[in-house]
């Protein structure tokens, strides 16, 4: 990814307190003439809850907020894994499906819990990634971004985080967590979004 012709960095603050969510993104645009900015840059920076009903909605929301905050153009994302036999769950609740104790791993063994016994064509998955774009005079742009997969019988690879060790990509039958960020920052669901924003974040800077 490039951005216009500039000799100086742009600044733009990413919404989250997600250090690996973090680094995705930047490595997913690093060749974007950007300077990142993160919540630690900004003391005082509101919480934002993510009680949306959608994907979406989240992403805007963190968007508009942190932007009035800190009155620089922020990137607010969202995403999660949605699965086909389970009715689109974990969905917007992916990061938070195992309870108050949650974590990656025991998010993983639920849901290999509630496929249990399911063949491979009744595990079909996709991983949805929502991007809103915000200014201090509210939304820009909002985006998203899909990848489709299915989920594997036990958790495999050590690359990536959330649902990775589960999430098989059937062109190369193997899981995120395998494939590793040289692979999974080609295809994935955040990939396709942030493409899709990189057009009005060059618009936006190039006014």
């Amino acid at each position: 990814m490039t951005l216009v012709k500039n000799h100086k960095k742009l600044e733009i603050v990413i919404a989250t307190r997600n250090k690996k969510k973090l680094e995705e993104i930047k490595e997913i645009t690093k060749g974007m003439r950007l300077k990142f900015l993160t919540l630690g840059d900004f003391p005082g920076a509101p919480y934002v809850k993510e009680n949306g009903k959608t994907f979406l909605e989240n992403a805007a929301k963190k968007a508009r907020i942190i932007a009035k905050f800190t009155g620089k153009l922020t990137l607010g994302e969202d995403s999660g894994l949605c699965i086909d036999a389970l009715n689109g769950a974990p969905g917007i609740y992916s990061s938070r499906f195992s309870g108050k104790d949650k974590s990656d791993l025991k998010n993983n063994l639920k849901v290999l819990k509630l496929l249990e016994g399911l063949p491979s064509l009744k595990r079909k998955a996709h991983y949805f990634c929502a991007v809103a774009l915000a200014d201090e005079n509210g939304l820009v742009k909002s985006v998203s971004g899909r990848c489709n997969g299915i989920i594997g019988f036990e958790m495999k690879g050590s690359h990536g985080f959330g649902y990775d060790p589960l999430f098989v990509i059937p062109k190369y039958m193997r899981t995120f967590a395998e494939l590793g960020t040289q692979i999974k920052h080609t295809i994935s669901h955040r990939y396709n979004a942030l493409k899709k924003a990189r057009n009005s974040i060059e618009n936006y800077f190039s006014r």
